[in-house]
């Protein structure tokens, strides 16, 4: 991605150290400042709050009064679950690629081919999850009006011991919390959003920003343990090095629990649209009612906007999500088998004429859609709004923010941005759905695709990698004389870039801005 970026405070401050498109993009959505993270996590500065702050062991088990480390985090009964349900994901994965790729053998370590996580790690008294960051995701308020979206504290699996700059391992582990407790009357929506848009002016930084940000009036006030909704896990499962016989590949695995408030304990749920494909392609009654239910024109509607709530028994508790994007698409991409492929003999739950002819009664029914306007369109968006889909988009590897490392040997200076270009993309749009909150204005919560920001960020991500500058993606039609297609057909190149192939697949119609 080649962009380093500079933190100020929040990720309002993020400033292209790139020349060319050096404007800077204000958001106030997200705390990056990796000094204040580490206060926040450690609490070493405390004494002008009370408030006993937000690292892991805060949120998971306050009695304790030092950081937790990974073998006291799964031994608490809440996590529990979590540990099964992982290790269970674990057996599956390597059961599969044992039974479809016999002569390659799966382990820990570089001696194998397929170079599993250590699972001993992620259990180890010598690691813990470290804050890396926190996101404003009020721009989810679409799915629980009266919490007011959500907070994300985003915890970075790390290795602790003597070394000054502890390595942070692949796994992310976020702590979702509802934005305010449904029940509460005394905080308005208004006045968080209000809260979050003042702390992106803030001029502070390190301890004193992060005892602002938990002042009685900060942005991070209302955070309690007792908002956690859900937990949500993403580690890089395995890593395929490029060899002579086989390119490079990665294989990220998600999980969603839920805390369940009977049994007090984070019990494994369904991904939010992680569409089950396996389980649609073996049971035709079940891929019935979910091609009805799709294409129902005001479902239609919401999956264009990427609002689309699809309902859980579609769905699947886990997802294996591969970097390159498009890598094995017979096993990896969710609408592989979705949508009609080219292979005779293969078995779709929708095809083109399904679309077409949904597109039209939509149409006939006064739907306007803004971003699903062919089959191509629908057959990405059913890859788009999935977890493992957009994951494979944009991404920095398999996640959108590795989050900041603040336990690195100089912390406070220029870093590798803790953010993907889609994350960073899309701040135009979560800036918007905010400023509409505190003013008392209906939010548009609609999402353009996540390879592409929408138009409403264009002034602020014009000429940049975000949008149509050098590495955006962009849309190439197969040949000069082709129609474009409709659902594409803005996805252009700033002046002096052209849209360009990338890989080896010269007939795909996504390509990249590069020089002409």
């Amino acid at each position: 991605m080649g962009f380093r970026f500079a933190f100020i405070g929040f990720l309002c401050g993020l400033a292209l150290t790139d020349v060319a498109h050096g404007e800077a993009l204000r958001s106030g959505l997200a705390v990056v400042d990796p000094l204040a993270l580490r206060e926040l996590d450690l609490r070493e500065h405390s004494a002008a709050s009370t408030s006993p702050g937000l690292g892991l062991v805060q949120m998971l088990d306050p009695a304790r009064t030092a950081p937790i480390t990974n073998a006291d985090l799964f031994a608490l009964p809440s996590m529990a679950p979590v540990r099964r349900a992982l290790d269970a994901e674990f057996e599956r994965y390597i059961a599969r690629h044992r039974a479809t790729l016999p002569r390659e053998i799966i382990g820990v370590g570089p001696s194998h081919d397929f170079q599993l996580f250590d699972q001993n790690l992620l259990y180890s008294g010598d690691t813990r999850f470290v804050l890396a960051g926190i996101v404003n995701r009020m721009d989810r308020a679409y799915v629980a009006p009266n919490a007011c979206g959500e907070i994300r504290l985003i915890y970075r699996l790390t290795r602790i011991g003597e070394s000054a700059t502890p390595p942070r391992l692949p796994m992310t582990l976020n702590v979702v919390l509802r934005a305010k407790e449904p029940a509460d009357i005394s905080l308005s929506c208004a006045a968080i959003a209000r809260r979050w848009l003042a702390a992106s002016e803030a001029p502070q930084s390190g301890a004193e920003l992060a005892n602002r940000l938990l002042a009685p009036d900060g942005a991070l006030s209302s955070i309690r343990r007792e908002n956690i909704d859900r937990l949500e896990t993403n580690l890089q499962i395995a890593h395929a090095p490029k060899s002579a016989i086989r390119e490079f590949r990665t294989d990220y695995l998600q999980k969603v629990f839920r805390h369940d408030s009977s049994s007090k304990a984070f019990e494994e749920a369904p991904l939010e649209n992680q569409i089950d494909r396996d389980r649609l392609l073996a049971n035709d009654h079940l891929a019935r009612d979910f091609k009805n239910w799709l294409l129902d024109s005001q479902n239609l509607a919401d999956f264009d906007r990427g609002t689309v709530l699809v309902p859980d028994k579609f769905l699947a508790t886990g997802s294996v999500a591969a970097t390159p994007a498009g890598f094995a698409r017979s096993d990896l991409q969710p609408e592989f088998g979705l949508m009609q492929s080219d292979h005779a003999g293969d078995k779709a739950v929708f095809t083109d004429n399904d679309v077409v002819s949904a597109l039209k009664r939509a149409a006939d029914n006064g739907v306007v859609l803004q971003n699903i306007r062919s089959p191509a369109g629908f057959a990405r968006r059913l890859n788009d709004i999935t977890c493992g889909g957009c994951h494979q988009v944009r991404g920095i590897g398999g996640f959108h923010f590795p989050g900041v490392d603040w336990m690195a040997e100089r912390p406070s200076n220029t870093t590798v941005v803790p953010a993907s270009p889609h994350f960073v993309g899309d701040q135009p749009r979560r800036r918007d759905i905010l400023i509409a909150i505190r003013d008392g204005v209906a939010p548009d919560y609609s999402r353009g695709f996540s390879d592409r920001p929408q138009a409403r960020g264009s002034a602020a991500l014009a000429g940049t990698e975000y949008l149509d500058g050098w590495g955006a993606t962009c849309y190439r039609p197969q040949a000069k004389t082709a129609e474009n297609d409709k659902s594409f057909a803005s996805w252009n190149c700033a002046e002096g870039l052209s849209c360009q192939p990338v890989g080896a697949d010269l007939s795909s119609r996504i390509g990249m801005c590069f020089v002409k």
